[in-house]
């Protein structure tokens, strides 16, 4: 073994654990450590189950979500598909992250007319202040919707 190689495979295992703790995860699973061991052994066809095409397989084989391109619709077929029983309708909940609103980047926030994150939310969870200045209220089910909306990436979701 090489050098590299050697001081390489201590920062790629630190970086899986790391990764593993920043990713979204669908709404389905009962907690993030018997999701991590039974679903690593699973062939990825929760992915092809989703219609809005948000599911990804991530380096350590596990599920997670990415709202780049769209949002969650709850719409269980990630759940009903998966054989393994790790995304289960039984452990349905919104999805367990936290979505903020860089104000800053906001274009609302910056006296710029504009509602597109208000538009394609489902549960009316974003309210404005005023004809600017959108928030975002404890109703929102963190779908993702308004993420992939936001023309200057001012919403944002973690882990």
């Amino acid at each position: 073994m090489k050098r590299r190689d050697f001081f390489s495979s201590f920062s790629l295992s630190s970086n899986e654990e790391q990764e593993k703790e920043n990713l979204v995860r669908p709404p389905y699973y009962k907690d993030e450590n018997y999701f991590s061991k039974q679903c690593i052994s699973c062939d990825g066809i929760c992915v092809d189950a989703c219609e809005e095409n948000i599911i990804f397989i991530s380096k350590n084989k596990t599920p997670y979500l990415d709202f780049y391109n769209g949002g969650c619709t709850y719409c269980d077929e990630c759940a009903n598909i998966c054989h393994k029983n790790v995304l289960n309708l039984e452990f349905k909940k919104n999805i367990s992250s936290s979505i903020t609103l860089d104000i800053t980047k906001c274009l609302s926030w910056n006296d710029v007319m504009c509602f597109s994150c208000k538009d394609p939310c489902l549960d009316d969870a974003i309210k404005f202040l005023t004809i600017f200045k959108p928030e975002i209220l404890d109703n929102c089910t963190l779908c993702g919707f308004c993420i992939s909306k936001c023309p200057s990436s001012a919403i944002s979701i973690e882990a």
